[in-house]
This record gives C-alpha cells, structure tokens and sequence, in this order.
C-alpha cells in the first residue's frame, strides 16, 4: 500500500510537557509528543493519494497541509512516541481504505406483515374512538 518506512522518515516530534499521573516527574520532563507530517511535501503517495488524504483527512489538517496530533496517555516519551507513530499508520491507512458501497435491501415479507398487522390495529383503534352511528 505504502513504505511505511520512507513515511516515518517524513514525520517530525516535538515534545512539550504534559499534564497527567506523574507527580513532580510530570512538571520537569517533556513526556508530551507531538507528532507532525506534512502531507504536501510528502514523496510517499501519490497526487491521486494525496489527494484523497487531504479529503479524509481534512478536520486534522491545518491551512498549511500540517497533520498534527498530541499523544500524552502514558509517562514515557518513549511509550508516547510508539503510541503517536501506530496512531499515525493507522490513521493513513484508514483514510486510503475505498469505501464499500452500500447495496440495497428489501425488507422480508414478514415485515412487510407486521408493518400491515400494526397498521391495521392503529386504524381500529382509531375508528373505536369515533362517536357510533346511530
């Protein structure tokens, strides 16, 4: 599908402090990863690819084409960073995915039956609320 090695070379990391279980340990170590791609520059895919990536992909991208997305879950940046590349290959892989197309049913002819029997019942139930003829 695509070299997932030539993509993690394309990705860059920044790392910032994160909130969280930790402690003081929290307060002085940047366990937060930031994981960026640029999906213009990227020589991986394809224009066609690209393209369709832009379009999946469109409420994580920012106006400059820059995929960016935080993973903090755990204490470790280097626990951070596995999480952030896994969450990054699947996410890619997801959005390059062809959609199924939906065939259509009919429905059974037992529903087609209860449809009618509760159709019948609501009418008789509405016309016992009528005034009888006299």
């Amino acid at each position: 599908m695509f070299n997932k090695e030539a993509l993690l070379r394309e990705l860059e990391f920044q790392f910032a402090l994160s909130g969280g279980p930790g402690g003081q340990h929290v307060n002085k170590t940047e366990t937060k990863v930031i994981l960026i791609w640029d999906l213009q520059k990227s020589g991986v895919f394809s224009a066609s690819q690209k393209e369709q990536l832009q379009q999946r992909l469109a409420s994580k991208i920012n106006s400059e084409g820059v995929l960016k997305f935080n993973v903090s879950k755990t204490r470790s940046q280097h626990q951070n960073k596995k999480i952030a590349i896994l969450n990054f290959e699947d996410l890619v892989k997801r959005a390059l995915q062809k959609k199924k197309k939906r065939i259509k049913t009919k429905p059974s002819r037992s529903a087609k039956l209860k449809r009618l029997q509760k159709k019948k019942k609501h009418s008789e139930k509405k016309v016992n609320r009528q005034k009888p003829e006299l």
